[in-house]
């Protein structure tokens, strides 16, 4: 099968890596199911951070006949879906557990990019999951305790008076290149490597469609004000829970620039200034990256 071109790629943690089979969470039984399936494969987890094996770098999936899975309990577990046509189910191991030497758990943020992208994409769906589920313990209505249900992708209220249902959070943000035909308009913040650069991003903010949130934005952080944008695609970014909304903005021909009191400097750079390495640009697997790299070659559409 032909590869896809790269401008038609998904995005680094986005694409059809997992069969989520949402309907089988609904199972009473599941965790059982799920116990006594030898061809299972289960992701462990302490905290937010992940199981994986160093020598090559990769996920490190255990069997039904680990410890850890066969002592885990059912509000432990939770059915992430069929990955690689395999039920794949997440475990959150107690920090008092003894784990195997060659078992290594670790934050995936600085990993991430030196995963093949299928895993990545996995063990990302996978922290969303529990770091939602970790700052969902209580019912923000009443008080009382949360307990998973529907796979571990509901947290529910335990109290019969309330019973209210919790689920994913998801924080959107747009991220968004401006250009004004020739240049384009990146900045940087302090804390940043020296000379790099990337597009402006920012959280949406309640009552605020996306398109609203493109121009806020831009307008705030670079004093630049924008004729329009359109929606180019979207990358998940479980760190903690946002999904980056990107966008393609058009400025008027040399609008000025005024970097706002988020970023150290702001500023237009054209196509060769950036091809010559005037900007360092952001790593290859966000989609701050694509979206330049679509402006570069401008037979990306």
């Amino acid at each position: 099968m032909r590869a896809l071109p790269e401008h038609l790629q998904p995005n680094f943690l986005a694409g059809p890596y997992i069969d989520r089979r949402a309907h089988l969470r609904e199972l009473p039984n599941w965790q059982t199911e799920a116990r006594s399936d030898p061809l299972a494969r289960f992701l462990l987890s302490r905290g937010t951070s992940l199981a994986v094996e160093t020598d090559p770098l990769r996920a490190a999936f255990v069997d039904h006949r680990h410890p850890l899975v066969q002592k885990s309990t059912d509000a432990s577990m939770v059915l992430l879906g069929w990955f690689e046509e395999t039920r794949c189910v997440l475990i959150q191991t107690d920090e008092a557990d003894e784990v195997p030497s060659e078992l290594r758990f670790e934050e995936l943020r600085p990993l991430a990019s030196e995963l093949e992208a299928a895993e990545a994409g996995l063990l990302a769906y996978a922290r969303a999951l529990i770091h939602w589920q970790r700052r969902h313990r209580y019912c923000g209505n009443c008080g009382a305790a949360n307990e998973p249900q529907r796979g571990g992708h509901v947290m529910h209220c335990s109290n019969p008076a309330c019973g209210v249902d919790s689920f994913p959070r998801i924080d959107p943000a747009i991220i968004v290149l401006v250009t004004d035909g020739e240049r384009a308009l990146l900045g940087r913040q302090a804390s940043w490597a020296p000379n790099r650069y990337s597009t402006i991003a920012g959280f949406v903010e309640p009552g605020e469609s996306l398109e609203d949130a493109v121009a806020r934005e831009v307008l705030e952080e670079t004093g630049v004000i924008i004729s329009h944008c359109r929606y180019h695609s979207s990358q998940p970014w479980p760190f903690p829970s946002s999904l980056m909304l990107g966008y393609m903005a058009t400025a008027a021909p040399g609008s000025p620039v005024t970097a706002g009191d988020e970023l150290e400097d702001a500023r237009w750079f054209s196509r060769d200034e950036i091809r010559n390495g005037r900007a360092i640009l952001p790593p290859a697997t966000s989609i701050s990256r694509r979206l330049i790299m679509n402006w570069l070659d401008t037979d990306s559409r």
